[in-house]
């Protein structure tokens, strides 16, 4: 399948992209590179890293993601101590922290989240810490013990709709992760859950599973486009328009009540963690079209202007960000019945690039 124009995206080039691995230790590990994120260069570029804790092997075979699948060794001792220290370096005030599945450890791995936790919070006091974890193959007393080092956020992703389970997940099971996320929910810390679009599901099998998630006490929902990340993974059955991620926010924002619902191709569970914590933290607000305001372009455009009278902004960065399009780049106007959404080159290189992978995030839109 070719990839629609709304997934072209552009990958910034900075010096940080080059250099991020000197804030880290050599054996931290990021599931931004592990997992290919699309993203990665964005958020390198800001010193924006997710830690992948207890190696970059993984036990199970899910046939959508590109984590490596071998018997692991055995869990560095060492290493909640090393990630706070990279967090310390990179200047975090919001850490995201996740895993591969480790269904060779009695706990699944819980000991090592608690420990990373506590580790960032020895560190860096007063730190928001996130974690995305895995379903500990549903044991309840490693999810409580990682529930009892009180992170901000516990994320646990659904990933899919329960008929595709079989074919995407075979190791997983739809309820346990449910019982999973009800549990979390119901221990008072925010919870989140994230789903891949484009495996073949259907939209009343979408809207099943965020009534499923609701029904639990999630309150924040992350849906993006699937992209296959080789030939030899689960192949993209769909690419969804832009304007249905918009439909299913509203459905979930409005209809079910989630605090927050980010939806677009690019979004992954990861991506702007802290400015979505921020906004569903606090239960005053939700992340809307008014507070991520970009400039857009039109397709096929080489020119590039801007309003003097509008405002651009990252959301919770309080800096302006610049945009610049040079010869032979394009940039492309989503529309939407409710917002307009831009995807842009950032102004660095000739062309778009795309690199396909999934792992997680808010799409970015224009202020009407």
């Amino acid at each position: 399948m070719r990839y629609p124009q709304w997934l072209k995206k552009s990958v910034p080039k900075s010096a940080n992209n080059l250099r991020i691995r000197q804030y880290l230790d050599a054996s931290v590990q990021t599931v931004c590179e592990s997992a290919l994120c699309p993203n990665r260069g964005e958020c390198f570029a800001k010193k924006t890293v997710t830690f992948l804790i207890l190696g970059d092997v993984c036990t199970r075979n899910c046939t959508f993601c590109a984590v490596t699948k071998a018997i692991p060794r055995p869990p560095d001792t060492a290493e909640p101590e090393k990630v706070a220290e990279a967090a310390q370096k990179l200047g975090l005030r919001h850490a995201v922290v996740t895993s591969v599945t480790r269904d060779d450890l009695p706990d699944g791995g819980a000991e090592y989240f608690v420990k990373t936790i506590q580790a960032i919070r020895r560190t860096l006091p007063g730190i928001a810490v996130e974690v995305l974890t895995p379903d500990f193959q549903g044991n309840i007393s490693a999810l409580d013990a990682v529930l009892a080092a009180r992170p901000d956020v516990f994320n646990h992703n659904i990933e899919t709709v329960p008929r595709l389970y079989p074919s995407v997940r075979p190791q997983a099971d739809y309820q346990r992760s449910l019982k999973i996320l009800r549990s979390a929910a119901g221990s008072g810390v925010l919870t989140k859950s994230g789903m891949m679009l484009g495996l073949g599901e259907t939209a009343a099998e979408i809207k099943s599973v965020l009534q499923d998630l609701q029904a639990c006490g999630v309150a924040i929902v992350t849906l993006g486009q699937y992209l296959a990340p080789s030939k030899n993974h689960y192949p993209v059955r769909e690419f969804i328009h832009p304007d249905k991620f918009a439909e299913y926010k509203v459905y979930g924002e409005k209809e079910l009540g989630f605090k927050n619902v980010f939806a677009g191709p690019f979004v992954r569970s990861s991506y702007r963690a802290g400015e979505v914590y921020g906004a569903a933290g606090d239960g005053k607000k939700t992340l809307s079209e008014n507070e991520l305001p970009v400039h857009t372009h039109g397709v096929n455009d080489p020119g590039h202007s801007h309003n003097p009278s509008t405002n651009f902004y990252v959301a919770g960065s309080g800096v302006t960000p610049t945009c610049q399009v040079g010869p032979g780049m394009t940039g492309q106007n989503i529309h939407s019945s409710q917002t307009n959404i831009s995807i842009h080159n950032a102004g660095q290189g000739n062309a778009f690039d795309v690199i396909p992978a999934f792992y997680t995030v808010v799409y970015i839109i224009k202020v009407k």
